[in-house]
């Protein structure tokens, strides 16, 4: 590739980049690794704050600029990992590059916070307290030692240490927070995988043993038999079908065993109409989905469970309908009936589903919101001395 790039087509420069860009070894992003290295960043800034050892100033400057500089780093990884091109890595590192920078966003502003003038300070701690109600609570420690000094309105440098523990408390929370959303997604991506295999093994072991999966029903009285037993011949006057999945079939061609009709495409067949199924509660479902700012497709994990349990279920119903599982119903018609039982079990896997959905949502709901919905003695207090007023 050195020595004749020039003579090379175009494809297949571009071609030998994609696989020169897949092959290359990388350690494997991950969001608690991206969460480690902006922390340890953040604790190796304050440790040279305290040594300045390769510094030649004096030791207030000295700590000034290690501040400024672990701020900036800081900063530039963030932006580094927003500019970053995945190419074939975008499905999973997206959101993993996203939270490794809002991870060093966080520690330089928690790092700038230290350097900040103390004019400034009382502005910040609004910000601040407001933001450690919705994460830490309001009954937390921190929180309430910051209320009671920004409600006398008296913030001064002595509460800058208070400022500085009670923003990296409150970052922590969120990210913990973050972290829940991000493991319900990644256990909900597991289980449409583990199912998804599960569909396609039983429609590959459908497809080659047909007659171990039998779908086909056969729904009227067995036809009258000639004296010849070797040889069944149907009567036309009680001429019946077999039916299966993926066809209908008349009585006695192929023997007087409804099994012997399975073709290869009928687990295909019904898981398909499974998914058709399970696509219809995926768009009622889409009314209750709320927009969230988590960098987590958490509703979209969600629903693609859905389609591989609808296609499931779907299979599992008829499998039980063919073992006159369910009383009164043993046989179908014809196979319309067989493809609409289809999808009705594909569509109910909205009953197990659902508690997924609720469970989805429960989750993002609790991303920014105090932990417990706890309310502050003093503002339950004042509450009630209005109502008293009142």
């Amino acid at each position: 590739m050195s020595g004749n790039t020039a003579a090379r087509p175009r494809w297949y420069i571009r071609t030998w980049h994609v696989v020169r860009e897949i092959i290359r070894l990388r350690p494997p992003r991950s969001a608690w690794r991206e969460r480690v290295l902006a922390r340890i960043g953040y604790l190796r800034v304050l440790l040279d704050r305290e040594t300045c050892e390769n510094l030649s100033c004096v030791d207030a400057e000295c700590r000034r600029r290690v501040l400024v500089d672990g701020a900036r780093v800081r900063l530039d990884n963030a932006a580094a990992a927003t500019v970053e091109r995945f190419h074939w890595r975008r499905p999973w590192s997206g959101a993993t590059a996203l939270e490794g920078a809002w991870a060093n966003v966080r520690a330089a502003d928690v790092l700038l916070l230290e350097i900040v003038p103390a004019a400034l300070l009382p502005d910040r701690a609004i910000d601040i307290l407001a933001m450690a109600r919705n994460h830490l609570g309001r009954k937390d420690l921190r929180t309430v030692a910051l209320g009671k000094r920004v409600g006398a309105a008296d913030i001064t440098e002595t509460d800058r240490n208070l400022l500085i523990r009670t923003l990296d408390a409150a970052y922590a929370a969120l990210d913990a927070e973050y972290a829940r959303v991000r493991s319900l997604r990644n256990l909900l991506w597991a289980a449409t995988l583990c199912v998804l295999v599960g569909v396609a093994g039983l429609a590959v072991y459908g497809w080659f043993n047909p007659k171990s999966l039998s779908l086909c029903f056969s729904p009227s009285p067995s036809p009258a038999v000639t004296q010849a037993p070797a040889l069944v011949v149907p009567d036309p006057a009680a001429t019946r079908l077999v039916v299966c999945p993926s066809g209908e079939f008349v009585w006695g061609t192929k023997g007087v065993i409804a099994g012997n009709y399975a073709t290869s495409g009928d687990i295909i067949t019904v898981e398909v109409a499974g998914l058709a199924g399970a696509a219809l509660t995926v768009i009622g479902s889409l009314r209750r989905i709320q927009g969230t700012s988590a960098p987590f497709m958490l509703p979209l994990a969600a629903a693609a469970l859905k389609f591989p349990t609808g296609a499931l279920s779907a299979l599992i119903g008829l499998l039980l309908i063919r073992g006159a599982f369910v009383p009164g119903l043993s046989d179908l018609d014809s196979r319309a009936q067989v493809l609409a039982w289809g999808v009705a079990f594909g569509a109910a896997q909205h009953l197990v589903t659902r508690l997924v959905d609720e469970r989805a949502q429960s989750t993002l709901k609790e991303v920014g919101r105090p932990p417990g919905g706890d309310v502050a003695p003093e503002d339950a207090t004042g509450g009630a001395a209005a109502r008293t007023e009142s």
